[in-house]
């Protein structure tokens, strides 16, 4: 019997030699860029300068850390990068496997890849199989996985460490050992994604670090269990409800690559929220109503739109980036939900704040069953003067059948760096990402902006 860890370790190590597309190689460069306008906003926020300003990154290392302006050793500035990647809730997703894989995969690779001196090619090859491996994982784990652990901590590990792995040359067998030690590594539970806590950001940056821990042991020569997957112990057991749908996992294995299937964020909360801001937004261009003029907003979501989104009263940004309530009133009285939207002055916004208690959330038993390959809604809109308009959401802007062009991932590039760097870095690091020659390395912050 082939395990899964076996299936997972021929995939990545198949990409170490595999002919790259053009639309392949495009793929991996947008992550690329999308990775750094998610990342570099986040790199002046906590959690990421409370870790910069920690003992983290005493060591010697040649790994860029993006918040301290640092060479340091690469597993601290995996931990740090990784940790500001996923601050403003603008990284990747894969829609199939409710996982986040740029902020942990891409952490952990561009450091290890900037303290060994790798070429881009080996990086973005990197890169691929730590996508493959960590998205394929993360679609035999759900839905059930979801309900107590919080999936781009968990699954990112494996991510990481397969990445790693490659890095540091390991064949197939090395890297299957690098995701059996990774089971062991990984965790993240969902109540950290409660109240005022700054773990959640911190989850994939430690998914980062203990990736190129396990993928350090692997190439050493240690060994884990190959059946610490599919195991009757295994992770799946341990953090599903079964041990695993692999037949999920590995559906189209060899004829597509989870790279090329990522959802680009265009908002700045919650994926689960997304089709009610879509719909929103709809109908609000065809109708042209404003804020004052609602009396109801009724959603009906899948599981977690209710499950996680239906958060009546948050008050910090955590959670206000959790809430659907939230960031339709922002949506309606700001115009979109971007980082403007996450400020204090926006949290205390009493023209947000009154829309609110007029916004339900509801669970639609046919919209639950499609989850999680299908993230659907349906809103419903009553205005005071007794109009009333619905419609129905059948995916969400920014997912791979309702895809964005280069050219939107650009601007929103441009709009999340844009108070980080000047210019001219700005477009040199936009120039490296797509000229695919040199590795991204070091950026230098705008020091009055």
């Amino acid at each position: 019997m082939t395990r899964a860890i076996e299936r997972l370790a021929d995939l990545a190590a198949g990409w170490r030699e595999a002919s790259l597309s053009e639309a392949l190689r495009e793929a991996v460069q947008c992550a690329t860029l999308d990775w750094f306008a998610t990342t570099l906003p986040g790199t002046l926020q906590p959690p990421a300068t409370l870790l910069a300003a920690s003992g983290l990154g005493r060591a010697a290392g040649n790994a860029w850390c993006y918040t301290g302006e640092r060479r340091i050793d690469p597993r601290s500035a995996a931990f740090i990068n990784g940790s500001a990647s996923h601050t403003v809730e603008f990284d990747d997703i894969f829609r199939d496997g409710g996982y986040h894989p740029g902020s942990p995969t891409f952490a952990a690779a561009l450091a290890l890849a900037q303290d060994l001196g790798a070429s881009r090619e080996a990086f973005d090859r990197a890169v691929i199989g730590g996508y493959e491996v960590g998205c394929r994982i993360a679609m035999a784990l759900q839905p059930s996985h979801y309900r107590n652990w919080h999936i781009t901590g968990t699954v990112g590990t494996f991510g990481a460490a397969t990445a790693a792995a490659m890095l540091m040359g390991c064949q197939r067998d090395g890297i299957a050992n690098a995701i059996a030690i990774a089971a062991s590594f990984a965790g993240g539970v969902q109540q950290n994604l409660q109240g005022e806590s700054m773990v959640k950001a911190m989850h994939p940056g430690h998914a980062a670090d203990a990736g190129i821990l396990a993928a350090y042991a692997a190439a050493a020569g240690a060994t884990g269990a190959w059946d610490s997957l599919d195991g009757p112990k295994g992770y799946a057991a341990a953090t599903s409800d079964s041990t695993g749908n692999w037949d999920a996992a590995f559906d189209g294995a060899g004829e597509w690559t989870p790279i090329t299937r990522m959802t680009v964020k265009i908002h700045g909360c919650c994926g689960h929220i997304f089709p009610a801001l879509d719909a929103l937004e709809t109908l609000r261009a065809e109708h042209g109503f404003g804020p004052e003029d609602i009396d109801a907003i009724r959603i009906e979501g899948y599981g977690p739109t209710k499950e996680i989104c239906d958060r009546p009263d948050p008050q910090v940004a955590q959670e206000a980036r959790f809430s659907a309530q939230y960031c339709l009133a922002a949506q309606m009285v700001l115009g979109g939900v971007r980082l403007g939207a996450f400020t204090p002055e926006a949290l205390t916004s009493a023209e947000i704040r009154a829309l609110m208690p007029r916004i339900t959330v509801e669970r639609a038993e046919d919209l639950a069953a499609e989850y999680p390959r299908r993230r659907m809604a349906r809103l419903h809109v009553t205005l005071k003067d007794g109009r009333s308009w619905s419609h129905f959401q059948p995916s969400r802007r920014g997912d791979p059948d309702n895809p964005i062009s280069r050219a939107d991932l650009e601007a929103k590039f441009e709009e999340l760096v844009a108070p980080v760097l000047n210019a001219p870095d700005l477009q040199r690091l936009r120039k490296t990402v797509f000229d695919g020659t040199d590795l991204p390395d070091a950026v230098t912050r705008r020091r009055n902006g």
